[in-house]
Formats: C-alpha cells, sequence, structure tokens
C-alpha cells in the first residue's frame, strides 16, 4: 500500500495508463484500476473525481505557474511576451511530464469524451491566463488574442520537440515566437 498521498496518486495514474493502454479506456473500470494501484476504490475517489480524471493530473498546479509568472513578471511586457513568459515558466513541468504526456495523448485521442474534457480542460487553463492577463490591465479582447497566439506558438514548439532537454524546447519555442513575427499579410 502507498504510503502516502503523492504516492498513491502516482501509482493510480500509472496503472490507469497500463490498463487503457492494454484494455481501451471504456473497457477499464475504477475499480481495476485501484487493485492494480494496490489501493481501495474508496481511495481511489480520494484523489480523482472520475476515471477521466486521473489522465489530467497536475492541471492545477500547470496553471498556477503560468498564472503565477503572468502576475510577477516585471514592469509592463507585451501581453504576448507575458503568456510567452508563462510557458517558459512551465518548462520543467511539461519536461518532468513528458513520458506520461505522450502516453496520455495517444489514450486521449482513442476516445471522444477523453478529447471533449482534453478540450475543456485546455479552454479552462486559456480562460485562467486570460484573467491573469485582464488582472494585469490588459483588456479582454488582446488578452483573448495574445492567449490564444502564445498557446498555438507553444504547440508548434512542442509538436517539433523529442522531450530530452528545457533548453530544446525554449530553442523550438523562440524558432515558433520568431515564426509568428515573419508572418505577414
Amino acid at each position: 500500500m502507498p504510503r502516502s498521498g503523492a504516492e498513491a496518486r502516482a501509482r493510480l495514474r500509472e496503472a490507469a495508463l497500463e490498463l487503457y493502454e492494454e484494455r481501451g479506456y471504456d473497457a477499464t473500470t475504477t475499480a481495476q484500476i485501484a487493485e492494480r494501484a494496490g489501493v481501495t476504490e474508496r481511495t481511489y475517489f480520494r484523489h480523482f473525481a472520475d476515471k477521466r480524471e486521473v489522465l489530467f493530473d497536475g492541471e492545477t498546479r500547470l496553471r498556477d505557474v503560468m498564472t503565477s509568472a503572468i502576475a510577477s513578471a516585471p514592469g509592463e511586457p507585451s501581453p504576448l511576451a507575458l503568456v510567452m513568459r508563462a510557458y517558459r515558466a512551465a518548462m520543467p513541468l511539461f519536461v518532468a511530464g513528458r513520458p506520461v504526456a505522450e502516453r496520455r495523448e495517444r489514450i486521449i485521442a482513442s476516445s471522444t469524451v477523453l478529447q471533449e474534457r482534453a478540450l475543456a480542460k485546455s479552454a479552462a487553463l486559456a480562460q485562467a491566463l486570460i484573467g491573469a492577463l485582464v488582472e494585469r490591465g490588459i483588456p479582454e479582447p488582446t488578452a483573448r488574442l495574445s492567449t490564444r497566439a502564445g498557446a498555438a506558438t507553444f504547440e508548434r514548439a512542442s509538436r517539433a520537440w523529442n522531450g530530452t532537454s528545457a533548453a530544446e524546447l525554449e530553442t523550438l519555442l523562440r524558432q515558433a515566437a520568431d515564426e509568428l513575427r515573419a508572418l505577414d499579410w
């Protein structure tokens, strides 16, 4: 039995990933996940609201890191610079989570229910970033545009990333930002 909450969460996440890969999302139950992790189903529900949420663990931490990076930025950087600062602040999370993220992405791609949940989670993160920008006095339409442009820039970089280092991701992010700046009418 896991001795700490963090250990239990990690074991539950790994058990869920294994079972979703082996049996598929729809064919896996929370009881099976709990059994594989060596905990009770009740323990599962202490950590996760349902069988989808085990795949989205870490969302709160990501949001907090990114919104804090926007809130704590010195001076008056541009809205897009603030969003890019948020993505840079989250790079250690992306690097550490890469092995799980690759597996998670394949599982999500296999289920429309999970795809919808992933979209909702992405929208919630975007809304949090927009809110952080608005708190800095940036008009909401500009905050929304900057958040979307920043997300697209990060997506461009992360899709090219091989997952080995934050330095490589930083380089790709700079290249994607340069590409965005070079786009012209």
